[in-house]
Parts: C-alpha cells; structure tokens; sequence
C-alpha cells in the first residue's frame, strides 16, 4: 500500500468500533497502549457507581425502616440525620460517576475518530522546523533575530 494512501473511511470505522466496545478503536488505530487507559479509567468509574449505588441502597433502607419504627443496620451507630446527609452524598457521588463514565465513553470516541484522522497526514522529513543563525555580513557588530520560512512541493 503507498504511504500517501488516504482513506476517508478509516476515522468513522475507529470511532464505530469506539463505540461498539470502548478501546476497540485505539486498537483499530494501532495505538495498542491506549486501550488499556480507556478500560481503566471506564472501569474504575463503573466500580465507583456501582459501589456509590449499592451503598446508597443500604443507606435508602437504613431510612425507610427507621421511619417505619422498624429497626435498621446502623440504628446505634447513625442518627436519622446522618442517614439524610449519606444519601445525599452518595446519591449525588453515584450520579457523578455515572457523568464521568459517560464523558470517558464520549471522549474515547472522539480521540479514537481524531487519531484516525492525524494518522493521515503527511509527516514525512520535508515539514519540519530548522531553526538556523545566519549572520548578517554587512552589519557583523550587531547580530539580529528573524524569521524565514521556505517550503517546497
């Protein structure tokens, strides 16, 4: 295959395989190293909602058997006030869990869509950035600070 070979299909099948299983387009796109932060850090999130909803859960009963006059799991430990204030907080954890894992979901899309299209670009040796001091023959004393860029095709 020619090193120019362009494929206009190749950013929308990452970004399919993306979305499909979350890494499977940083696979695609041979960026094998990715794959493993993108399960990491969707995995972790999904542990931190599963584990702010189970304990909200717990904490949810605690209340409703309280309020019943039934007795609860942390009856000597919590106060009906505490068990309020612990589900606010883990109900308001839970939900930022489950933001963080959508945004991780979103943006391993878009960086896998995105790499795909770097991936095309011409970066051979011919584009880079040559810095070089050219003295000024005419006026030796006093050196000067410029610009020049040269492209060619």
């Amino acid at each position: 295959m020619n090193s120019n070979y362009f494929n206009p299909l190749s950013p929308s099948k990452a970004a399919f395989y993306s979305a499909i299983f979350p890494g499977a387009g940083q696979i695609y796109n041979k960026k094998y190293w990715k794959a493993p932060i993108v399960w990491g850090a969707m995995g972790t999130s999904i542990y931190l909602y599963l584990d702010n909803n189970n304990e909200y859960d717990r904490y949810r009963t605690a209340f409703k058997m309280r309020e019943a006059g039934l007795q609860d799991e942390f009856a000597d430990v919590v106060s009906r006030n505490g068990l309020i204030s612990a589900q606010k907080t883990l109900k308001s954890n839970r939900d930022l869990a489950l933001l963080t894992t959508v945004v991780f979901y979103v943006l391993q899309i878009v960086e896998a869509s995105v790499n795909a299209h770097l991936l095309q670009f011409n970066t051979d040796d011919n584009l880079t950035f040559k810095p070089t001091f050219i003295p000024n023959p005419i006026q030796f004393e006093a050196p000067k600070i410029g610009l020049t860029l040269k492209y060619s095709f």
